[in-house]
């Protein structure tokens, strides 16, 4: 797949982002880091201090609440901010379009929350988790990803 010049590849996961932009031509390309970005998410059991909530059921029993999950809470609001950067990447005229890396519920969870107009400027997704490969590896699985 070639990469646009002046485009950027994001890769997430739930927890860190990389920004990259192409500073070369689309024959030749040279991703370049803009930004890295990484969340402290400790699991629920350390982030949430206190016993799921009850309150009464139907009948004579109590009924337990759900504890909610921090974690998961986490991964979606950073989501969000990866989404909100690109939006604002693109209000700004930072960079030509951009391809998406990412594992699916984080690819889900950006594609929902990108405004129209970030959308409209999505050149390819793929589906894979690269955030622990070095820049030249992602290169190189841009390269042979056929999409």
């Amino acid at each position: 797949m070639k990469i646009p010049a002046n485009a950027w590849v994001v890769v997430a996961d739930g927890q860190k982002a990389l920004f990259l932009k192409n500073i070369g031509s689309a024959i030749e390309p040279t991703l370049h880091l803009i930004e890295k970005e990484a969340l402290d998410n400790p699991p629920t059991h350390e982030q949430g201090t206190d016993r799921p909530g009850r309150h009464p059921g139907r009948g004579a029993g109590v009924s337990g609440v759900e504890q909610t999950d921090w974690h998961a809470f986490e991964k979606e609001q950073f989501a969000h901010e990866i989404a909100a950067r690109l939006d604002k990447g693109i209000a700004a005229d930072a960079f030509d379009g951009f391809i998406l890396i990412a594992p699916a519920a984080t690819l889900g969870e950006l594609r929902s929350t990108l405004a129209p107009a970030t959308s409209a400027a999505l050149r390819a997704e793929i589906e894979k988790d690269l955030t622990k490969h070095t820049i030249d590896a992602i290169l190189g699985l841009i390269d042979d990803f056929e999409g």
